[in-house]
């Protein structure tokens, strides 16, 4: 994760999209990227098997990796070194509320030193710095029901559960007690 705290983009040669929610999003998103990095060359990483890269809307195709491919520790070092190795100036993540690939992105944008942005589920993106502080607290409020009327009822829910479970194991202690002694 690099230049979280500069707010000036890159000027990408190389921009890595690790492909963590739907096709639809990411296609989207290359259609409106093309008239503002449309000499870049993009590599995807993702979990869908057996997609081409016809749909990159450029001259020079990047490549795709597949993480059914790197099933074991050892290739998935080799596949992060393999990543960080090809200096990336951009890498994306798609946060779309969907929980695919989720340890896979956090990990590599962690790990690949380049400018990190987000791609949500409107095929918009922004990038993760510290300019856009009030987009991913907005998005991780929404994401976790803590905005609109959310505000009121999560941490009700979050009080609640315990004396809830707490009240159910008392009563299924209590019929088992009742049912052995009575019977």
């Amino acid at each position: 994760m690099k230049r979280f705290l500069s707010r000036q983009s890159p000027d990408p040669q190389r921009i890595l999209v690790i492909e963590s929610g739907s096709r639809s999003i990411l296609e989207n998103w290359l259609r409106r990227l093309t008239p503002h990095y449309g000499k870049a060359r993009i590599d995807i990483l993702t979990c869908y098997e057996g997609l081409s890269l016809d749909y990159i809307p450029q001259g020079e195709s990047g490549s795709q990796y597949s993480t059914s491919k790197y099933t074991n520790s050892g290739s998935r070092n080799g596949l992060v070194n393999e990543l960080k190795s090809n200096q990336y100036d951009m890498v994306g993540i798609i946060c779309s509320d969907e929980s695919i690939m989720t340890r896979w992105k956090w990990f590599l944008i962690w790990k690949i030193p380049a400018k990190v942005f987000i791609i949500n589920e409107n095929s918009d993106w922004f990038w993760f710095d510290r300019g856009s502080i009030g987009i991913l607290r907005s998005m991780a409020f929404s994401r976790t029901g803590m905005s609109g009327s959310g505000v009121l009822r999560q941490p009700l829910k979050l009080i609640l559960f315990p004396l809830t479970l707490t009240y159910l194991a008392a009563y299924a202690t209590f019929m088992h007690i009742r049912r052995k002694v009575f019977s």
